[in-house]
Order: structure tokens, then sequence, then C-alpha cells
């Protein structure tokens, strides 16, 4: 009897391990989507035109070594097809002229509510 219950049982359970719809992540799949994620910030920066020790400062849980190896790959594309870095939206950290300028243009809208 415990035989045909293992039996019936051992095909579910193998079919239960190799299923990713769990949602239980395998340690090698959790390290390539941090390091894709570490790629893509470093590209975003470098595109952006911020220094990559800025970019570690804005992204302090990103991988240095994936943000820097993304960084350097979005520099050479850009390099070789011309492109020119994008300003920047979020002020560069420790930038003082940042508050001025977001209270100043914070002041047609105050005006506004007046």
């Amino acid at each position: 009897m415990r035989v045909l219950t293992l039996l019936a049982v051992l095909p579910f359970a193998a079919a239960l391990a190799g299923c990713d719809m769990l949602g239980l992540d395998s340690p090698e799949k959790v390290a390539a989507l941090k390091e894709a994620d570490g790629k893509a910030v470093g590209s975003a920066c470098r595109h952006a035109g911020r220094a990559i020790e800025d970019c570690y400062q804005l992204n302090p849980k990103a991988q240095r070594a994936a943000v820097f190896a993304g960084w350097r790959e979005m520099d050479e594309y850009m390099r070789e097809n011309k492109i020119d870095a994008v300003a920047p939206v979020v002020p560069r950290p420790g930038e003082r002229g940042a508050e001025t300028a977001r209270g100043e243009a914070d002041a047609p809208r105050k005006a506004r509510a007046s």
C-alpha cells in the first residue's frame, strides 16, 4: 500500500520540482537578474552623462561590477555611434543649485494658487 502511494505521489513531486510557476527563483537566476539590473543602471547613468562615481552613489544597492560593465558598454556604444549624452533630470548628489532651481520652478505655481 505504501509503495502504491509513493508511486502515485512521485510523478507529481517531480513535476512540481521543475515548475517555475511556484515563484521560487534559483540563486543563479537571482544573480543573473541582479547583474542585468546593474548593467541597465550603468548604461542609463552613462547615457545621462553621469560619472561612474555618481552612479554608484545614486544606486548603492546595485552591484558595482555590473554597473561599471553597463557604463563601459554604453560608453563604447555611444562613442561608436556618435551619440551625445542626455541631460539628467535628477540633480547630481550634493548639487546645491538643484534645490534652488526646484524652489524657483515651484514659485509660479505658488503665485497662481494665491
